[in-house]
């Protein structure tokens, strides 16, 4: 017995000091990445000196071996990256620093992993060195977390979706395997310490879900590539066989970017760009034709226009009619969405349809045309169809119906894009994934869906203030989002009622104008008709001096689904938004970000009686006094200010 003991002993000795630890901190210290090389590779994270991702195994598996088992380390390196950039479409800064501390750790295997701590995140990724081409079975890539957790979960049903789902609010271990979801999530510690969970830098490769284990562990979940597919109809395929892989790639490659965005109080989710900093840099030459701007949108209203003396639909005169409503208050496109063309022949106008003359009066009128495409017509005749868009005068595209997130997708999305640039084009993608670091790489890309916009008021009743207020600590950590906003016919929960053709919102018209500061998206729609707007000159004309992109993001009080107020900057101005579930609420708000001077304010508050009249709200312009602000918002309502120094 006791040589056995002794053998046991000296083997784990000997097991001990082959495995490795490495670790980095964060600039401040505040945050540390530890890892561990053994018979496999670990990571773990600390916060402020308390563990919040404990051990979780990581690895690639190839057709013929596995990165990450019995690894051999080659070299290891310590860097420290302090660098400056800018965003050629700011939705959230203009200048960023990128600065981290990064460990960097190369195996005789041929590949390497890189980590980088940041003091509001971390990341890692794979690189691989390999002669030949890969097929990747699978990537594992394990989130261990600490007991206790909650998490904001957009569950899926399949892989096969565009991201249009709703948060489950629950606790981490209650979610079983089998049950999956789409990316950000956002888990909270027993601790308060809040991680949102993204990808970016994703390059021919397929996107990452979540799947749960019944345990306060996460593993992810990629979609094979397809290898036989069936159109069901115009916008909707069938999978019918699968590779064994989830991607074939070159053996030499960078892979993409698994980001922990890390935040102690929930309003510093709203200023974390870290997707934004990984994300590959921008590859276009000139970008000086990318204009984001404001967008007359169509379908959400149904083309359904009143007072004129012309039928109202998907006709010229309606059209025109757009045209003339963006024209008088200095919007900037209108969008011909799904009805202009036949779906899977774009070059077949439909009946009434004029696209020629549409075109052409927008530009006598200083209004440009972006063109709604099902995503597969686009496609399969990509050059030729951007040619004929570009001879039209048309300038950019709205591309829809993807649904699907594998890797032949995602790379669909980067040809679409660079096909789209090389004709100065922009790209609005819907029936999409979730911003994935290509809107830095090719910024002719404004905008992505992928979530539960304005557009559900139309058949459902669940976009509640809770859920608008889930989004900016959730969806929007990935980038950009097209939610739609500018809805003019307001009610609480009991006067909502669902209508497809003259739809309506929950909330007040306060809480629907916030949403042009809180919600970031360079190409932002006015969703209603224009004869609803036009009623009510004095409302539109404050709303279109609210810009589209933004200098910089000062979050100033926020906790998720309840509330949130963030204060923007672009060019000398400065621009608040404010947003409040179902429960009333009044902030007094610092006014220290603003810069010396006199400042006077024009700001857009809930009427005195918003609590019977949602739509009911007060425009005011007075001169700042004090160096505090008071903001008070009714149920579901909301608050939006427009600062400008005045000597």
């Amino acid at each position: 017995m006791k040589q056995f003991v002794f053998i046991f002993l000296t083997l784990g000795i000997a097991f001990n000091l082959n495995a490795k630890d490495y670790s980095v901190k964060s600039p401040d210290s505040s945050i540390e990445i530890k890892v561990k090389v053994a018979d496999a590779i670990s990571w773990s994270v600390a916060v402020d000196g308390n563990d919040v991702l404990k051990e979780s195994t990581i690895s690639i598996e190839l057709a013929d071996k596995v990165l990450g088992t019995t690894p051999k380390v080659r070299k290891t390196s310590t860097t420290n990256i302090n660098s400056e950039l800018s965003a050629v479409v700011p939705y959230k800064f203009k200048e960023m620093v990128d600065h981290c501390n990064e460990l960097a750790i190369s195996f005789k295997e041929g590949f390497a992993l890189r980590f980088r701590a940041y003091d509001n995140g971390v990341a890692y990724r794979w690189e691989a060195s390999l002669k030949d081409g890969i097929e990747i079975i699978n990537e594992v890539a394990g989130l261990n977390f600490n007991d206790g957790c909650s998490i904001l979960f957009p569950e899926e049903v399949s892989l096969y979706s565009h991201y249009e789902r709703a948060y489950v609010d629950t606790v981490l271990a209650g979610i079983g395997k089998g049950r999956f979801c789409s990316l950000p999530a956002l888990v909270t510690t027993a601790n308060g310490i809040k991680v949102g969970i993204t990808e970016t830098g994703q390059t021919n490769y397929p996107a990452m879900f979540l799947e749960g284990t019944g345990e306060d562990r996460l593993t992810a979940l990629f979609p094979k590539v397809p290898v036989e597919i069936k159109m069901a109809r115009d916008r909707t395929e069938d999978i019918l066989n699968e590779a064994e892989y989830i991607a074939a790639t070159k053996g030499s490659r960078a892979f993409p970017w698994r980001c922990l965005m890390i935040a102690r109080e929930d309003k510093e989710l709203v200023e974390n760009a870290l997707p934004f900093i990984l994300a590959e840099e921008n590859v276009l030459e000139d970008a000086s034709w990318i204009k984001p701007g404001t967008v007359a949108w169509d379908w959400w209203n149904a083309n359904n226009i009143y007072g004129v003396d012309f039928k109202a639909g998907v006709n010229t005169e309606t059209y025109k009619y757009f045209i003339d409503f963006a024209a008088r208050f200095g919007i900037n496109y209108i969008i011909l969405d799904e009805g202009w063309s036949n779906t899977t022949n774009l070059f077949e106008f439909m009946p009434g349809m004029d696209v020629h003359e549409i075109i052409n009066y927008g530009k006598s009128k200083g209004v440009d045309v972006v063109l709604w495409v099902l995503w597969k017509p686009l496609y399969e005749n990509l050059e030729a169809t951007l040619d004929k868009f570009k001879e039209w005068g048309a300038v950019g595209i709205k591309v829809d119906f993807m649904q699907r997130a594998d890797q032949l997708m995602v790379n669909y999305y980067e040809e679409i894009a660079k096909a789209a640039a090389e004709r100065e084009f922009l790209v609005d993608f819907h029936g999409a994934f979730k911003p994935n670091g290509l809107q830095r790489k090719y910024p002719n890309v404004v905008n992505y869906e992928g979530l539960r916009g304005n557009e559900h008021h139309k058949w459902a009743d669940y976009i509640t203030p809770a859920h608008n207020l889930t989004l900016p600590f959730t969806r929007m950590l990935a980038g950009p989002m097209d939610y739609t906003p500018g809805a003019m016919i307001n009610h609480d929960a009991r006067g909502f009622k669902i209508n497809f053709d003259s739809p309506m919102s929950q909330g007040t018209r306060a809480h629907q104008s916030s949403m042009y500061v809180l919600y970031e998206s360079p190409l932002q729609m006015f969703c209603d008709t224009p004869s609803n707007y036009l009623k009510e000159p004095g409302y539109v004309e404050f709303m279109v001096k609210i810009p589209t992109t933004w200098d910089k993001t000062v979050a100033l009080e926020g906790k998720i689904k309840e509330y949130l107020v963030v204060a923007r900057k672009s060019g000398d101005n400065w621009y608040i938004g404010g947003m409040t579930d179902w429960t009333p609420r009044e902030f007094e708000i610092s006014l220290g970000f603003l810069e010396e001077g006199k400042w006077q304010i024009e700001y857009l508050a809930d009427g005195i009686n918003a609590n019977r009249h949602l739509a009911d709200y007060v425009i005011k312009k007075e001169m700042v006094s004090g160096k505090s602000l008071k903001i008070s918002m009714a149920s579901g309502g909301g608050y939006v200010a427009i600062l400008k120094k005045v000597d």
